[in-house]
């Protein structure tokens, strides 16, 4: 597993959004960026928890990340473990009075309460090795032009490109 951050969330051409996960210094697989399309929703509470903002009601991530603290559970890191058809798939990995528990979870969902939680992002490196894209692609805040190839890579792909 190769731990990432969240780079940040962007939309493609077709007006997707997509969350970016980037493997931190001295990861293997550093270089590259995981694109990971997502729903409206899942990068709204994503962007609001990478930001440290609030929403005036809580959000669905929020009322997890309450329920956890209250049962006395905490979220210990979440797993992209598997790319399958398109489909990325991820697990929690939750610390709880009775024991750990492992939980199937949509990398979005899980990415968002990751963030609130100050927990651990990995992803298996066979997922790094078969969706990754060069990190210089997506470098926005330094290099305009690296900007526009990327925009011209969001245009051309799908999210069915990444299927096995």
């Amino acid at each position: 597993m190769i731990r990432v951050r969240v780079l940040g969330v962007a939309l493609d051409a077709s007006g997707q959004h997509i969350v970016l996960l980037e493997p931190l210094e001295g990861e293997a697989g550093e270089g590259r960026v995981l694109p990971i399309w997502i729903g409206s929703q899942e990068a709204t509470s994503i962007v609001i928890a990478v930001e440290g903002a609030r929403a005036p009601r809580p959000l669905s991530h929020d009322l997890i990340t309450t329920l956890f603290g209250a049962l006395d559970a905490s979220l210990e890191r979440v797993e992209v473990t598997r790319l399958d058809s398109g489909t990325f798939y991820a697990e929690l990995t939750l610390t709880t009075p009775s024991g750990t528990q492992v939980l199937d979870s949509r990398p979005s969902d899980a990415i968002a309460l990751a963030v609130r939680a100050d927990a651990r992002i990995l992803v298996a490196e066979e997922v790094l090795d078969e969706a990754g894209v060069p990190a210089d692609m997506v470098d926005l805040a330094r290099d305009e032009e690296k900007l526009d190839e990327f925009r011209k890579f969001l245009d051309t792909v799908d999210p069915e490109d990444f299927e096995g």
